[in-house]
């Protein structure tokens, strides 16, 4: 049935082919029409998807808040408008300093690392609702470049912290629980956001745009915060393991010639990462277990003299100060001991360490410095 029906179809292009035009190429007419009127139908059926998600979105924040939802629309704030604002908490990424990008000794490259306070210092107390709803964009999907792949998701999480720090100061009533009964509409936001930002970590822009540093600041703020957190971690957990694991290989893979200033926003997005306790552990293990995997085959390479990846041994220092960093956190902060996490993975980095720190120590004298100061932290006891 199949044969007879391509050989009918070719009989039917023959025959209805113009004049003028051989069957190869009226037949390949054909198949890009086709495929156009496809492409079409699938633009069509994403422009539906989003329309659909952001009913969903307006319908599970009226749920929550029904008066926050109610006085918003009277605000005139338009997603162009914001579009062209700098953020509220504008992040300083080392990246956009005025070098080419080729200098990775800047002493401020991992300051975000430690300063959990970047994204809350410059909070406020709440007066007036309609202070807070004035910052508030409406909902909107018009944007049809790379921008709504982070614009979309960013209005929905800002309107949701809005009511957030609103109900918290006692000026709106929340019900959150409602999160609880439309996990689609929290994870399929929380999912844009992070694909959003992978796409502009992938190819970056410097300076970095303004919405992408709002990006960050949103996802920074939503997994900080005490109430909304447990529910979007707990229901986009493994979306956040895909992102961090994401970002690690952004990294490594890296071969630009100037690629430091844009791999140092990509440490700086995980060492935030490492702020929330829940992504720490995990980010953690990733790390070592990265950091360890290649240590092992580099004294494979350095043991029998063959060629090892130049480009990935000096972006893997990158991985080893953010791990540095996220373990020296840990035991400050927490004043727990390294003991306490790492796990399995933990393990297996200390396992041999000792061996391959004295074959390397001669030929990579400062990875294995690195190795050396993350196997202490690793062993050190809890702070006095």
């Amino acid at each position: 049935y199949l044969k007879i029906s391509k050989l009918a179809l070719a009989f039917a292009i023959i025959h209805s082919k113009p004049p003028g035009k051989s069957s190869k190429e009226y037949t390949e007419y054909l198949a890009k029409t086709v495929s156009e009127q496809d492409f079409g139908w699938k633009w069509k059926v994403e422009v539906l998807e989003a329309e659909v998600l952001r009913l969903r979105q307006e319908l599970l924040l009226n749920r929550i808040s029904p008066r926050f939802c109610l006085e918003n629309r009277k605000q005139d704030t338009s997603a162009e408008t914001l579009l062209g604002q700098e953020p509220v908490n504008p992040v300083t990424y080392s990246s956009q300093l005025e070098d080419s990008g080729c200098d990775v000794c800047n002493d401020s490259a991992f300051d975000s690392l430690g300063i959990a306070s970047d994204f809350h210092q410059s909070e406020h107390n709440v007066n007036t609702s309609k202070h807070w709803l004035e910052r508030v964009p409406p909902l909107n999907f018009c944007h049809s470049s790379k921008e709504q792949s982070l614009t979309a998701p960013v209005h929905f999480l800002q309107r949701l912290l809005e009511i957030r720090k609103l109900s918290e100061g006692g000026i709106l009533q929340a019900d959150f629980s409602e999160l609880e009964n439309d996990s689609f509409t929290i994870c399929s936001s929380v999912s844009q956001l992070l694909d959003g930002l992978t796409i502009f970590y992938n190819s970056p822009k410097f300076p970095s745009p303004s919405f992408l540093t709002e990006g960050v600041n949103v996802f920074i703020s939503l997994i900080t915060d005490t109430k909304l957190s447990n529910h979007v971690l707990k229901k986009c957990f493994k979306k956040m393991e895909e992102f961090k694991k994401n970002l690690i290989q952004i990294i490594l893979r890296n071969r630009s010639v100037n690629r430091f200033q844009a791999l140092n926003t990509v440490s700086e997005m995980l060492g935030l990462l490492g702020r929330n306790n829940i992504l720490r552990n995990s980010l953690i293990s990733l790390l070592l277990s990265e950091v360890r995997q290649f240590a092992e085959q580099l004294l494979q390479a350095h043991q029998v003299q063959s060629v090892y990846d130049i480009t990935q041994y000096e972006n893997m220092f990158l991985l080893c100060m953010i791990l540095e960093q996220l373990l020296q956190n840990e035991t400050e902060e927490s004043n727990i001991s390294s003991s306490d996490y790492g796990g399995e993975e933990k393990i297996k980095f200390l396992k041999n360490l000792d061996q391959i720190i004295l074959h390397l120590s001669d030929e990579f004298p400062l990875f294995s410095l690195y190795l050396w100061r993350v196997s202490v932290l690793l062993n050190s006891g809890p702070m006095q």
